[in-house]
């Protein structure tokens, strides 16, 4: 078995062999970036995910349930740093 550190020098070596063979960078990651919480596509598919509403009106719900997540994400990393900062006043 190999150890954390080995593991992640062939994970490195993967990576730099994979990027060394790919000539569209920007088309190899566009499906990841569509796909993830930071792009307005990924919230107008799940506001809409039959694509049924006017676009004007799924762009506006996509962006206030972006802003949502957002706010929701914010609001989870106070608690858990106020977790943190009263667990360590207590010891």
């Amino acid at each position: 078995m190999s150890t954390r550190s080995e593991r992640s020098t062939i994970a490195r070596i993967a990576a730099n062999t994979r990027w060394a063979n790919e000539d569209d960078r920007i088309g190899a990651t566009a499906k990841a970036r569509n796909n993830s919480p930071a792009s307005i596509e990924y919230w107008m598919k799940k506001v809409d995910p039959g694509n049924e509403m006017p676009r004007d009106q799924r762009l506006r719900r996509a962006e206030n349930a972006k802003t949502a997540y957002y706010q929701q994400r914010m609001r989870a990393a106070r608690a858990a740093k106020a977790r943190k900062a009263a667990g360590e006043a207590a010891a």
